[in-house]
C-alpha cells in the first residue's frame, strides 16, 4: 500500500521525476516458484476507495543490492526492520528506517495481515509518507 500512496503524493506535488518509488518483501510467503502474488484484495480495495490503483504489482523480494540501488529503505514495522537488515547485511549508510520513524508519533505501522483493519494501516502510512516527504523538503533533499 505505501508504494501507490506514496507515488500519489508525490505525483500530487508535481515532484515524481525525482523518485524511484518501489516496494519489496522480506518474506517469500508471497512468491510461488519465482512468481509474486498479486496485492492482497482486501489492501486493493482500501487503495481504490482513495482513488489509487495498483493494478500490475506483484511480490518481489528485497535482495542485497537493493541497498546500492536506493537513498531510502523504509519499513512498516520493527519485524520487517529486523529481516531487512537480514537481507541487506550491514547498514552503513543509515538508509534503513521504519517509515513512521519521520512522524511525530513513531511507532510500527499496524499489519492488517493480522488486524484486518486495512483502514487503519492506509491511515498510518499516509502520516508517515506525509512525515517523510516534509523531512525531505525540510533537508532539502528535493
Amino acid at each position: 500500500m505505501a508504494e501507490f500512496i506514496f507515488k500519489k503524493m508525490v505525483d500530487e506535488r508535481g515532484l515524481a521525476s525525482q523518485f524511484v518509488i518501489a516496494s519489496a518483501a522480506t518474506s517469500t510467503e508471497e512468491i510461488w516458484n519465482g512468481i509474486g502474488n498479486p496485492v492482497y484484495p482486501p489492501a486493493k480495495a482500501e487503495l481504490r476507495k482513495h482513488g489509487i490503483s495498483c493494478e500490475g504489482k506483484r511480490a518481489v523480494q528485497l535482495k542485497k543490492n537493493d541497498y546500492d540501488k536506493y537513498d531510502f529503505i523504509l519499513g512498516m514495522d520493527s519485524y520487517n526492520r529486523r529481516n531487512m537488515l537480514r537481507i541487506l547485511g550491514k547498514d552503513p549508510k543509515g538508509k534503513v528506517k521504519l517509515l513512521l520513524d519521520y512522524s511525530d508519533s513513531p511507532r510500527d505501522i499496524a499489519d492488517p495481515w493480522y488486524t484486518g483493519e486495512f483502514t487503519t494501516t492506509y491511515n498510518d502510512i499516509v502520516e508517515g509518507c506525509e512525515a517523510f516527504l516534509d523531512y525531505l523538503e525540510n533537508e532539502r533533499l528535493i
